[in-house]
């Protein structure tokens, strides 16, 4: 089932613009929407946003990518490979990947993931960083983050799940469970 509510930023990346200009155009009204109750978060419903797109001449060919995009960051190759193959061949996944915190909230501003599955412990950072970089940003607010990591404790678990994490996964993992979690995360 497509996507029928969009950030600005998913409609800016989807558009092809800048998210500022989403939201000047979402602020004067050439692009419909509403705001989150109790929030300054803003929300287009698909119809509005295909209204606008064509108002504009911009391609409707984003819209209906029925790809959902992962961002794998981990540090271990060998599971990065094993992970985008399987993605990749699953046929419903875009995948990017990254072996360092840094370069994942880089990612994740440029990527704009339906989900990140990140490795606890980062050459550079922990998730914890990550996650809390993650939620402090309104536009990535329904970016799902599933943890992996072999060494942890319950109360490293709740913390990062206290940090905005929505799944925990124990390394090693089967690869078929978390694309499981990854499409009830999803809703596919």
């Amino acid at each position: 089932m497509a996507k029928q509510v969009f950030s600005t930023g998913e409609a800016a990346q989807i558009c092809g613009i800048s998210q500022q200009t989403i939201i000047r155009c979402f602020d004067r009204g050439e692009l419909k929407g509403f705001l989150v109750p109790g929030s300054k978060f803003r929300r287009i419903p698909r119809d509005s946003l295909i209204r606008f797109m064509k108002h504009n001449n911009i391609p409707l060919g984003q819209l209906d990518s029925a790809k959902r995009k992962v961002l794998i960051v981990e540090d271990d190759q060998q599971i990065v490979r094993l992970l985008v193959d399987v993605l990749k061949n699953d046929g419903r996944f875009e995948t990017r990947s990254t072996g360092s915190g840094y370069e994942a909230g880089l990612l994740t501003e440029k990527f704009r993931p339906d989900v990140l599955v990140l490795d606890y412990l980062l050459p550079d950072i922990n998730g914890n960083l990550v996650c809390q970089t993650v939620r402090a940003n309104p536009d990535l607010a329904d970016t799902k983050i599933i943890i992996v990591s072999g060494v942890i404790d319950r109360n490293d678990v709740d913390r990062l799940l206290a940090d905005g994490a929505d799944e925990f996964i124990q390394k090693p993992f089967d690869v078929n469970h978390l694309i499981d979690r990854i499409c009830v995360l999803l809703g596919m």
